[in-house]
């Protein structure tokens, strides 16, 4: 199959394949005698392997990790457990950045008077509010982690 057809089926952006592909999670598949990239099934499954792991938001590095043994199915597979456990805590720690952002946000909520000019909502946001250093360098907006410095990050989120 063609990258498009690829695409439709895994509902995934045909620069997003591309970039699994740079990136070395995606086999570069064979090309056609025009110049096409001709996916077969193992390219289906794996970008399906790599779809659902994203949509645990694992990593990219995560994700290698994985795939390694996936790759190497005689290997002990102790070692995905302990991705697996790294991943769980992340998960525990958005969860309470989370739960202290909804916090923050009802208490800004309710400085809120009516009227614009006064509005504490309005003053609460000009505020810079520094947390401290592990969460200002590892979780930024709503909890979603940064990528590791001197990775680039996926352009297109999928």
């Amino acid at each position: 199959m063609k990258i498009g057809e690829l695409a439709k089926i895994t509902q995934t952006q045909a620069e997003t394949i591309r970039f699994y592909e740079r990136e070395g999670l995606l086999w570069e598949p064979p090309r056609s005698g025009g110049n096409y990239r001709v996916y077969g099934r193992e390219h289906l499954e794996r970008l399906a392997f790599i779809r659902h792991c994203r949509s645990l938001d694992m990593t990219l590095e995560e994700i290698r990790a994985l795939l390694r043994f996936q790759d190497a199915p005689r290997e002990n597979c102790h070692a995905i457990n302990v991705v697996l456990d790294e991943h769980i805590e992340h998960v525990a720690q958005r969860i309470r950045d989370l739960r202290h952002l909804q916090k923050e946000l009802k208490s800004l909520r309710e400085t809120c008077d009516g009227v614009a000019a006064e509005c504490g909502i309005l003053d609460g946001l000009k505020k810079v509010n520094v947390h401290d250093a592990a969460h200002a360098h590892g979780v930024h907006s709503v909890g979603h982690r940064r990528p590791p410095q001197g990775t680039r990050s996926e352009k297109t989120g999928n």
